[in-house]
């Protein structure tokens, strides 16, 4: 146990004024005065909103917390902050991922707390909040959510965001009717919780997971599952006792638990936002994750686990399967198995007596889904700083691939023209959306996964090479590269590309080449003017101006590091 003094002392140990000011007014709400002698002072941050679908269960599973805390002799105390929903918050939630990272920040360090034990679920809900949680460096703990059930439509098992996907399939070739749409709607999201393919919910949840920052197996269990409330519980008993050794998150976050992360991503088909998410944690930690790491690190990790939209069933299956804990054991020969966890044992330890109950669903270490299967680093003239596809989810025959672009120079030029009659496009064209990357959208939204041509799905096609400075739903599939960076709207090359230019994609070679000379190229950049910044005032203004490339996360520039716990000075 650390002799430290609490943090929280500074607010209620103290018998002058300020003592008198911050216990009085919080025995307003009924707390005995045992509670602010000695106690751990526990912030239970709470991502809650009903604007936030998958997160509408967590106002109960902060009372399931606090029970835990109680019980363990800590002093829990909730608070809300900045609440991301993906299927809602317009242009993108990317866009505030940063600015929930601040709010998750500026809230610890203000107030007086001990450790923090986030509540989180739906896609940016847990990177934010991690995020800012890194920038303070207490001992912390994260609850994932946990996914909805499966989804179901007149017999057919259906997957949250990876059926969404298909809705102009829907309508296009399935014929379904407005009646069999709006069936499909509450089918497919029929409870509480994240959705349950892995998509980046999902992916998020396992991240934090491998990490070594949630209690083992809390990243499948199903959000409707009795045994998520125990692991809430669970987890608030231990986050006081993490206080009380001075577990903090510097401890756990080593570059060794952040290789284990890449290779478990690798593992279960995770989403193309790991890259973008877990570069920014790693930055708020102090730790300069750079964007090859995650080719040499995950490419050569076999596909273990079967679940869309990599394969084919879902997080349930998942879990009754034996969940995170199964991946971790298999992986054991190349993971960093002494990494520390939240509850002070190594990863190793925590995941040696996992079983897996369905190899169909987990497949042992021999005999994977895929040999190779981590997200792909591309280099080329077209992203000088880089770009990612994740082959698992990819048309292998469009793996080595050349075509002639069919450039869209907006999202509203794409619409207003992927279905016109006369747009000279067929299966061998590659999809190029520009303006859609962190400066230019702004708030690198996920639309690189660009619905294809009408008149191809007619024709049976399902895939087209597509090329974006954006981000794609952890739910989706196809050969799709994305996060180019630099992108389009600070002069990057894609900004360059023409109707008719050969794009070379060369995945086993790692390479995305335009195909024009470099005179060509000079010229074309020479004549380029940047186009007009999308907000003059407000938090919009301030991320253009200073949020950083996809390589670097995507995170602003003076946020990296941290400010630490130190307590700030009196308020009266």
């Amino acid at each position: 146990m650390s002799d430290k003094k609490l943090r929280s002392y500074e607010w209620f140990g103290k018998n002058d004024k300020m003592g008198f000011v911050h216990r009085s007014w919080l025995r307003n709400q009924g707390y005995p005065n045992d509670y602010f002698s000695g106690r751990p002072v526990i912030g239970i941050c709470n991502t809650w909103s009903e604007l936030t679908p998958c997160n509408g269960h967590l106002r109960d599973f902060a009372e399931i917390v606090k029970r835990g805390v109680i019980e363990a002799g800590g002093f829990p105390l909730e608070f809300p902050v900045t609440s991301l929903g993906e299927t809602i918050m317009k242009p993108t939630t990317m866009l505030f991922r940063n600015l929930a990272a601040m709010d998750t920040e500026e809230s610890i360090r203000a107030n007086p707390l001990d450790g923090i034990v986030l509540l989180t679920g739906c896609d940016k809900t847990t990177p934010s909040t991690l995020m800012g949680a890194c920038s303070v460096d207490l001992p912390t703990i994260v609850v994932p959510g946990g996914p909805m059930l499966n989804g179901r439509f007149r017999g057919e098992c259906l997957g949250s965001g990876s059926f969404n996907w298909l809705h102009k399939e829907m309508q296009t070739v399935e014929n379904y009717t407005e009646e069999d749409i709006r069936e499909v709607e509450i089918g497919v999201a029929r409870s509480a919780g994240h959705c349950m393919t892995m998509g980046t919910a999902s992916t998020m949840a396992c991240m934090v997971e491998a990490l070594g920052l949630t209690l083992p197996g809390a990243a499948a269990i199903p959000a409707v599952d009795s045994r998520k409330k125990v692991m809430a519980q669970l987890s608030g008993r231990r986050i006081v006792e993490m206080v009380r050794e001075d577990l903090k998150l510097s401890k756990i976050l080593t570059r060794e638990a952040f290789e284990n992360a890449i290779k478990v991503n690798a593992a279960i088909g995770g989403s193309t936002n790991f890259v973008i998410h877990l570069t920014a944690i790693a930055h708020r930690i102090g730790l300069d994750l750079n964007l090859e790491a995650f080719d040499t690190l995950g490419s050569q990790i076999p596909l273990l686990v079967n679940l869309k939209p990599s394969g084919k069933y879902l997080m349930e299956e998942f879990y009754y399967a034996g969940g995170l804990p199964v991946v971790i054991k298999e992986l054991a020969p190349v993971l960093h198995n002494d990494a520390l966890t939240v509850n002070g044992s190594s990863i190793g330890d925590n995941s040696g007596k996992a079983q897996c109950y369905n190899e169909e669903v987990i497949t042992p270490f021999a005999t994977p889904l895929q040999e190779k299967a981590g997200i792909v680093v591309l280099k080329g003239n077209l992203c000088e700083n880089g770009a990612i596809i994740k082959p698992s989810a990819a048309t292998p025959a469009l793996l080595q691939h050349r075509g002639k672009a069919v450039v869209f120079e907006s999202i509203e030029d794409y619409h207003s023209r992927i279905d016109a009659p006369e747009l000279e496009v067929d299966e061998n064209s590659v999809l190029v959306l520009k303006g859609v990357g962190p400066v230019g959208y702004p708030g690198m939204p996920e639309v690189g996964n660009v619905d294809l041509p009408e008149k191809l799905l007619r024709k049976g096609i399902r895939d087209l090479v597509r090329i974006s400075d954006g981000r794609m739903s952890g739910t989706a599939a196809g050969t799709v590269v994305l996060h180019v960076s630099p992108e389009s709207a600070v002069g990057g090359t894609l900004a360059m590309v023409q109707n008719g230019d050969i794009i070379e994609l060369d995945v086993p070679a790692r390479r995305l080449h335009l195909d024009i000379s470099e005179a060509e190229l000079t010229r074309r950049k020479a004549a380029w003017t940047p186009p007009a910044p999308r907000a003059t005032r407000g938090y919009v203004k301030m991320y253009i101006d200073h949020v950083e490339q996809a390589d670097r996360g995507a995170d602003l520039d003076f946020l990296k590091g941290g400010s630490g716990a130190e307590v700030s000075r009196d308020l009266h």
